[in-house]
């Protein structure tokens, strides 16, 4: 009688062990679902990643941009600011 016990609670467990692996937590259907999760989620980081370094180079443009724009009315169109004087010297 104890000879056949063992075996049978062996394959209980077996069976016990195989049903938890196919469905539980963290079962490979599980697995398989949170990777496509994941997957999505880093593309979807990816492109946030990208539309904010966008935004961040406009930003850097329109900021160095004001001082490109006045650079150039300064330098091509003579312009000057409130109570400042321009000296041009020609050669």
């Amino acid at each position: 009688m104890r000879s056949r016990i063992v075996p049978i609670v062996l394959v209980l467990l077996l069976l016990v062990l195989q049903f938890q692996l196919w469905t539980g937590r963290g079962s490979v259907p599980d697995v398989a679902q949170q990777r496509e999760t994941l997957g999505k989620l880093t593309e979807a980081n990816a492109r946030a990643a990208q539309a904010n370094e966008r935004l961040a180079s406009e930003v850097r443009d329109l900021q160095e941009g004001l001082e490109m724009v006045e650079e150039r009315a300064r330098a091509e169109l003579g312009m000057v600011k409130p109570n400042e004087v321009f000296v041009q010297i020609t050669r």
